[in-house]
């Protein structure tokens, strides 16, 4: 590919006094019989190479959404062009053949983390080490639909990988159509790399405004089951944002947005992400995090199997408060993590821990099948108990979302519990197995992918 120079125009004036006879003249005194003072330029201009201006002006005609974006990007207002990004090489297994009918520049359709590390190092790294980034592999390690094939190729594509991300696959120079096109945050690349920078910041805008709000998290994290976006809209926070956040100053440079400058409450990106109240901007979403609150039974992060954290939650949980700390007092920090906390106990001791040792008893009794996972009624029912309302009510709690923490949680615990212990004690008293049905749209692939680690 054809490179393009460095993407800089500046232009610096110096002016340099000297004295006090130079001073005075710079404020305008004592200026009579003095010489000009000198003008100093540094310039150093870039232009568009022929082959990217030939870009620009081709996709203009036959894809005017994509050069609208770009051109109204801080890319564009840079000269990052089209092959700077997408530019590829004989060795990358994506180039576009179906571009090679109409120009012989090798073109890369991915545009991957990897490629985007060549601008942004720090960022790529932070993200490399996050969950966002693993997500494939995590839900490999312990999803049953997964594992045991109970859902197919579709249901997948359109689901699962459409957040988690897919395995891209390209045969014959060809993307495979299951795999591709796909922006899920644990993307797995041809070129080794995982995520896709775009999930957050949507091409060819790439946006940081877009990146900040919290609609673009409620793409993925909304539904019964990790319902962080309505949970947001149902808090304080997103009740002022809603009510105010088109007046706050969304463009403030990295590590510069502040609490009480450039916005009032915060998004997700503030309290998961931001450079605030002495604490480094990361994309590392891992981090900032006491409690794995999406597990079957609330652990901490470097407890969880699947994916430990390797940092200590104590210190975690203290950019978290120094997060709160930038807008509320220590008592009311304090209190407020206190009851979050201690809905983490209840959850896991009142809820899940007595329903699981239910369930263990009649798989001990083979009146449960442990061959799969979710294919009887009494297994569907424990999966929804922590995947669903025990989900809710933890992170209505860690939000302070009342209504999800009560009547789409506790509430709705107590109700499956009761349910759940019905039809357990009647298994039990009948020594009847439990129902095996045959699920519906079942029938995935169960191979493991090679990129997991062993």
């Amino acid at each position: 590919m054809k490179s393009t120079r460095n993407i800089v125009s500046v232009v610096m004036v110096c002016f340099v006094c000297f004295g006090i006879t130079g001073l005075k003249a710079a404020f305008g005194q004592e200026t009579q019989g003095l010489e000009p003072l000198p003008l100093k330029e540094y310039r150093i201009e870039r232009i568009l190479s022929d082959d990217a201006r030939e870009c620009i002006d081709c996709h203009a005609r036959e894809s005017k959404g994509i050069v609208a974006d770009w051109a109204g990007s801080r890319h564009a207002h840079a000269n990052v062009n089209c092959l700077d990004c997408h530019g590829g090489s004989q060795a990358d297994a994506d180039i576009s053949k179906s571009h090679l009918e109409y120009d012989q520049t090798l073109i890369s359709a991915i545009v991957s983390p990897r490629d985007c590390s060549r601008c942004h190092p720090a960022e790529a790294a932070q993200y490399d080490k996050s969950k966002h980034a693993h997500t494939m592999e995590i839900i490999w390690k312990i999803d049953p639909w997964l594992n045991d094939g109970l859902n197919n190729d579709i249901e997948r594509a359109t689901g699962c990988y459409h957040c988690h991300g897919s395995v891209v696959k390209i045969e014959n120079g060809e993307f495979d159509d299951i795999t591709w096109p796909n922006v899920g945050v644990g993307r797995v690349n041809p070129d080794g790399s995982r995520g896709s920078c775009s999930s957050c910041h949507t091409r060819h805008r790439f946006s940081l405004v877009e990146a900040r709000k919290p609609e673009v998290c409620g793409q993925c994290h909304l539904g019964p089951d990790h319902p962080q976006v309505e949970i947001y809209n149902e808090s304080k926070h997103g009740a002022i944002y809603h009510a105010e956040g088109d007046t706050w100053n969304w463009d403030a440079a990295p590590g510069t947005w502040s609490a009480g400058v450039d916005y009032r409450t915060p998004t997700c990106s503030v309290c998961h992400m931001s450079g605030i109240n002495g604490l480094t901007t990361t994309h590392d979403v891992t981090e900032r995090l006491a409690w794995e609150t999406q597990a079957p039974l609330t652990i901490r992060p470097n407890e969880f199997k699947a994916f430990p954290a390797s940092g200590d939650w104590k210190k975690e949980r203290e950019k978290m408060e120094k997060v709160c700390l930038a807008c509320h007092s220590q008592t009311w920090v304090t209190g407020h993590f206190t009851k979050f906390d201690d809905a983490v106990i209840n959850y896991n001791e009142n809820y899940y821990l007595p329903l699981k040792k239910q369930i263990d008893e009649l798989y001990e009794k083979n009146l449960l099948s442990k061959e799969k996972n979710l294919d009887e009624k009494l297994e569907i029912e424990m999966y929804e108990l922590w995947h669903h309302e025990g989900r809710r009510a933890r992170f209505g709690a860690a939000m302070m979302a009342p209504d999800y923490a009560w009547w789409h949680g506790f509430y709705e615990l107590k109700k499956r519990c009761m349910d759940m212990e019905a039809e357990i004690e009647h298994v039990l008293q009948t020594g009847k197995p439990v129902k095996v049905f045959q699920v519906k749209g079942s029938g995935g692939d169960t191979i493991k992918p090679d990129y997991l680690d062993k």
